[in-house]
């Protein structure tokens, strides 16, 4: 299930649609998941209990640790889990941080 700041919920079309620009996708499931389930392709793996901790990071450390430019608080950022729940928390904890 997918979550972004101006449309609560995402159809997987939208998705592929919204990757076509240039959206940040970042997947919250732990790496167990990833590794039994697949990576999305063009995503990164940002487990929920990291997320707030990396949101904050200096932006070379971003880099370095999840080999991504990291996102500026007005770029746009979609956040995906497997059912919901933690991709509406993490839409939460980056607002709280200031991302748009």
């Amino acid at each position: 299930s997918l979550s972004a700041g101006g449309a609560p919920n995402l159809s997987y079309q939208e998705l592929k649609d919204l990757k076509k620009a240039s959206v940040l996708h970042i997947d919250v499931r732990e790496r167990w998941e990833v590794d039994r389930f697949g990576k999305i392709p063009e995503s990164i793996n940002i487990p929920l209990g990291e997320l707030v901790e990396a949101l904050q990071m200096d932006p070379t450390e971003f880099k370095e640790q999840y080999n991504q430019k990291m996102p500026s608080k007005s770029d746009p950022v979609v956040f995906s889990c497997l059912a919901g729940t933690r991709s509406k928390q993490a839409l939460g904890f980056a607002m709280s941080l200031g991302f748009s």
